[in-house]
C-alpha cells in the first residue's frame, strides 16, 4: 500500500522547501526524516523507510534541505541546514496533534538533526539514526561525538557493521558513554546505505527493512 502524502512547502532562511507527509489513521508518533548528503528526500531508501514507517503507525514527514531543492550538489553551511531541520520539525509538530514528534535521518540527516537537538533548535522526543556518521571514512581521530552527549533524548543508532563512516569499536564506545538513552543495532556487513557486499538489494526494500526496529524503540520509549 501506498502511503497518501500531502505536499508541503516549507519556509527556510534560504527560501522555501519541499516536503512530504503521510498520516496513518491513529499514528502513536510522527517521524521527520531527513536525507543525507548525496541524495534528496526521493531517493527509494528514504521513501522506502518513511512508507514502511506509515505502514507500522507512524505519521512521517520527509524533506529537501535547500542545497537539494536548488540543485547544488555541496550540502548548505551547519547553521542552514539546522534551520530547515527547525521548519520541518515545525511543520510535523503542527500536525501531530500532541503525538510524540521524532527525529531521523540518513547519514548527514541524522548528524544535523543531532544537532539541532543538542542546540534546543528542535526538542524530538527521540531520535532514530540511519547510519550515523561518527567520522569521516578513513579517519576515526576525527570523531563526531561530543554534542551527542548534551542530548536529553532516547537514540537509536541503526548502524551496519562495514560502514566507512563509523568503525563499529568506536561508535559501540560512544554508545556506552550515552548510557540508558542510546541503543546500538548492529547490521552485520552492511556498509554505509545497510548495503552486505554479495547480495543485491533495492534501495527501497533496505530502507523499509529498517522501520519496524525504529518502529518496536519508538513505541517502547513513548
Amino acid at each position: 500500500m501506498t502511503a497518501p502524502e500531502e505536499s508541503l512547502r516549507l519556509e527556510t532562511v534560504k527560501g522555501p522547501i519541499t516536503a512530504a507527509y503521510a498520516r496513518p489513521r491513529s499514528p502513536f508518533a510522527t517521524i521527520v526524516v531527513a536525507h543525507g548528503a548525496g541524495a534528496g528526500m526521493d531517493h527509494p531508501f528514504l521513501v522506502g523507510f518513511a512508507r514502511a514507517c506509515f505502514e507500522e503507525g507512524i505519521a512521517a514527514l520527509r524533506f529537501n534541505f535547500p542545497y537539494v531543492e536548488s540543485g547544488r550538489r555541496s550540502p548548505d553551511t551547519e547553521g542552514v541546514l539546522r534551520d530547515a531541520w527547525r521548519a520541518a520539525f515545525e511543520a510535523a509538530s503542527d500536525r501531530a496533534a500532541g503525538d510524540p514528534v521524532w527525529a531521523s535521518g540518513k547519514s548527514l540527516g541524522g548528524r544535523i538533526a543531532s544537532m539541532a537537538a543538542a542546540e534546543g533548535d528542535i526538542d524530538p522526543a527521540g531520535l532514530v539514526f540511519l547510519g550515523y556518521p561518527l567520522h569521516p571514512p578513513g579517519k576515526p581521530e576525527r570523531i563526531r561525538d561530543e554534542h551527542l552527549y548534551r542530548i536529553e533524548a532516547p537514540m537509536l543508532f541503526l548502524q551496519g557493521t562495514s560502514d566507512p563512516f563509523a568503525s563499529p569499536e568506536l561508535l559501540r564506545s560512544v554508545v556506552e558513554k550515552l548510557g540508558a538513552l542510546a541503543t546500538l543495532v548492529p547490521f552485520d556487513g552492511g556498509g554505509h546505505s545497510f548495503e552486505v557486499r554479495g547480495r543485491k538489494r533495492d534501495p527501497h526494500e533496505v530502507g523499509a527493512s529498517l522501520a519496524p526496529q525504529a518502529a518496536s524503540f519508538i513505541r517502547d520509549h513513548g
